[in-house]
Parts: C-alpha cells; sequence; structure tokens
C-alpha cells in the first residue's frame, strides 16, 4: 500500500496514557509501526522525560524526527531543549527587568520562567508535526498519567496566562507614562506569549476534535492502576478529550490445571478485567497478552500489534462520545454517564470521598469525581436513553449564600 494513495487531509493523532509501567511506550511504539506497514507515514513522539522509545525501538533517537523504516519516524522530544529555543531569550529580558525592581538573580531567574513551560513546549511540539504535512498519523508515548493531565490542562492554563501577561503590558506603559517609556525592556515577552496563545489554542481544536484525536488508556489487572485509569477517564472527559478505547496489558492466559498459583492469579486477573469492563462499558476493550519477553524491534512490535487489533487499522477511530459529561446546573451540577441497558430500580448509589459506586444488581461500577463534585452529596438519580443523570447540589445553606 503507497503512502501516497492514503494521504489524511491532516494528521490523526493517538495518544497513550496511563500510569507510569503499565506499557504505554510498547503500546504506542507497536501502533506507530502497524500504522507504517498500513501504509500511513507515522511518526511516533515520546513527551516522557525518562524516554524509553529508543530502547522499545531498538535504535538511538534525537530531539528531531529520524527514519527507521519504509513511512516511519520516530522521535524523543527534548523538553528542555524546546524551553531554551523558544523561551531563552525573553526569559533573560524578563529576568533583567525583575531585577532592575530590586530582586535578586535568583529571583528574578525563578520568576521569569513562565508555569507550565516545559508542557507547553511539548504541546507546541505535536502541534508542529501534526500540522506540518509530512504524516498522515502522530503516535503519542505520553508520561504517566498525573504528568499527562497536567499536560492537556495547559491549553486552559495558558490563555489565562496570556491575559495576564498582556495585561501586565498595558499596565507598565500605563504607570511608566512617556518619559520612563524608554526604560522598559522591549517586551517581546509579550509578543512571544501571544504566538504561543495562538498555536496552543489552535492545537486545543485538534485535541478535543474525535475525529482527529484519540487517547487510549493503558491499564494492567491491578486494582490500584484501575482507580488511576478511572481518574484519568474522569479528567479527560473534564477537558473534553475524546478517549476511544482501552488496553490491558500483560494478561495472563489461561493456565492447565494443576499449577494452583497460576489458577489463583488467573482467577484474579479476571475479576479484575470483568471491574474494568463495567468501570469503561462504553469504550472497545482491547487484551494485550503477557508475554516472556519485552517485544524490542520493529518486528516484534508488529506482531504484538497483529495480536491486540487484529486485521483492524490501529490508526482508525474506535469510538466517539463521552463516557462522562458534568455540567452547570443551578447551584450544582448534573453528572451524565452513558449507561445502557440498565433498569433503575436496580440501581444504587454510594460515595465515599471523591469515589462514587453505582450498583446495578449484583455489579458495581466505580466513578472517580473531580473536586469540583467530590465536596457534593449525589442526589437522586434517572436515567433519560440510556444516560445516568446525576444531580449534585451544594447544602442549602451554600445556594442561599451563592445566589
Amino acid at each position: 500500500m503507497s503512502s501516497g494513495a492514503n494521504v489524511k487531509a491532516s494528521a490523526r493523532l493517538i495518544l497513550y496514557v496511563g500510569k507510569g509501567g503499565v506499557g504505554k511506550t510498547t503500546l504506542a511504539a507497536a501502533t506507530g509501526v502497524q500504522a507504517a506497514e498500513l501504509g500511513w507515514r507515522t511518526l511516533i513522539v515520546s513527551t516522557d522525560l525518562a524516554h524509553s522509545l529508543g530502547d522499545v525501538l531498538g535504535v538511538e533517537l534525537a530531539s528531531e524526527p529520524l527514519s527507521i523504516g519504509a513511512r516511519l519516524w520516530a522521535q524523543e522530544v527534548n523538553v528542555l531543549e524546546e524551553v531554551r529555543h523558544g523561551w531563552g531569550k525573553v526569559q533573560g529580558q524578563l529576568a533583567v527587568f525583575l531585577q532592575q525592581e530590586g530582586m535578586s538573580a535568583i529571583q528574578a531567574d525563578e520568576l521569569a520562567i513562565m508555569p507550565g513551560m516545559e508542557e507547553v513546549a511539548a504541546l507546541v511540539q505535536i502541534e508542529r508535526k501534526s500540522r506540518g504535512g509530512a504524516f498522515d498519523c502522530v503516535v503519542v508515548d505520553a508520561a504517566p498519567t498525573g504528568e499527562t493531565i497536567r499536560l492537556l490542562s495547559m491549553p486552559e492554563s495558558f490563555q489565562w496566562y496570556a491575559r495576564q501577561v498582556h495585561h501586565w503590558r498595558g499596565r507598565l506603559r500605563r504607570l511608566a507614562g512617556p518619559l520612563l517609556g524608554g526604560l522598559l525592556p522591549d517586551l517581546d515577552v509579550v509578543d512571544v506569549v501571544t504566538q504561543l496563545a495562538v498555536r496552543v489554542r489552535r492545537l486545543r481544536q485538534t485535541l478535543i476534535d474525535p475525529q482527529r484525536s484519540s487517547y487510549r488508556l493503558v491499564l494492567t489487572p491491578d486494582r490500584a492502576v484501575v482507580k488511576e485509569a478511572r481518574r484519568a477517564e474522569t479528567y479527560l472527559n473534564l477537558f473534553e478529550y475524546p478517549i476511544d478505547a482501552v488496553l490491558v496489558n500483560r494478561v495472563l492466559a489461561s493456565q492447565e490445571r494443576g499449577n494452583a498459583y497460576l489458577e489463583a492469579l488467573v482467577a484474579h486477573q479476571r475479576r479484575v478485567i470483568e471491574e474494568i469492563q463495567r468501570s469503561f462499558v462504553t469504550l472497545p476493550l482491547f487484551e494485550v497478552p503477557l508475554l516472556t519477553d519485552e517485544p524490542v524491534g520493529q518486528s516484534e512490535l508488529r506482531a504484538l500489534a497483529a495480536r491486540v487489533f487484529g486485521e483492524q487499522d490501529p490508526t482508525a477511530v474506535l469510538h466517539i462520545g463521552p463516557t462522562q459529561h458534568i455540567e452547570r446546573s443551578g447551584h450544582g451540577y448534573v453528572l451524565r454517564i452513558p449507561m445502557p441497558n440498565v433498569e433503575v430500580d436496580r440501581l444504587d448509589l454510594t460515595k465515599h470521598g471523591d469515589e462514587l459506586y453505582v450498583d446495578v444488581g449484583n455489579f458495581r461500577r466505580e466513578v472517580t469525581l473531580p473536586l469540583a463534585l467530590a465536596g457534593l452529596e449525589p442526589g437522586t438519580a434517572r436515567l433519560r436513553n440510556g444516560v445516568l443523570e446525576i444531580p449534585f447540589d451544594p447544602p442549602a445553606t451554600d445556594a442561599a449564600v451563592a445566589s
């Protein structure tokens, strides 16, 4: 299949997210290798500071895309280098200005570092590669869950920061007046931040477009890992990032009778996998077998992708639609969870801290609540067109104060 016959209008983005050590790098690499095999010009990118993508592919990677096969490139983003390249000069200007205002050199250097600049640098790299026209598909091996959520929340945070910098420039010029205006730095910082804000806002539109971008949760059949995956699902939905699949890695094959330990381990994994199926009921679930050796190199990664995806193109959009949705309603919120084929008279809700337990008959689904809902109590739930709607209202005294 020639790449010329398969050029997509804009690059497809697939981001593998999950807890550290669950196998995101291997699955991202396998997806990229298989995508190239199917004819897509594919770039595999690692945004994790502890890069291991090169180890999995069996090649030495750099901070720029390296061709490692037919229609296949790989890159380990050097975030610090990107920050120095895009922010170094401006950071120096800002630090000098702050020293002129009486701060020590160390204080000025610290304050001149824009919050979240490392995350912005990684986003800008992804944006640049996805819009350049050189690739049909960009597969991202993301950092561990917490860092990834921070990365993906940066478009909102960065817009706020850009507005503050604009306000800062206008205020400085008004305070300085015409006589002192010449003593101010040339404020390239504002222009750079404005340009970055435009690019980040543009990338935000790409990241929430379910036809272009997909987030795939990678986890292992361990309850602590499942809990973190549910938390990732909650925050991805909160920021409107579309999840299209769940991959359960290191699944043991059914063993022959006779080894009590392995039988117990397999039984435990099956119970956890059933819990995963209930937690992510609307999403396609792929089981990835536990292999005796970690796959290294394109040949082994291609074989792994075939076992996971079969004949399916791994660059396809596997699911469209939020797995949960939160919106304001009066002084409170409404949490909506797709739950097809559930009878409301068999449903019961229990909340402990930031965990909401939805019991349906003998089955339980656990939902991790964001901070906005964790301090509120759920009201009476109802089902509407296969969607469970749960109101969260503040206590009557809080509502009265808010009004």
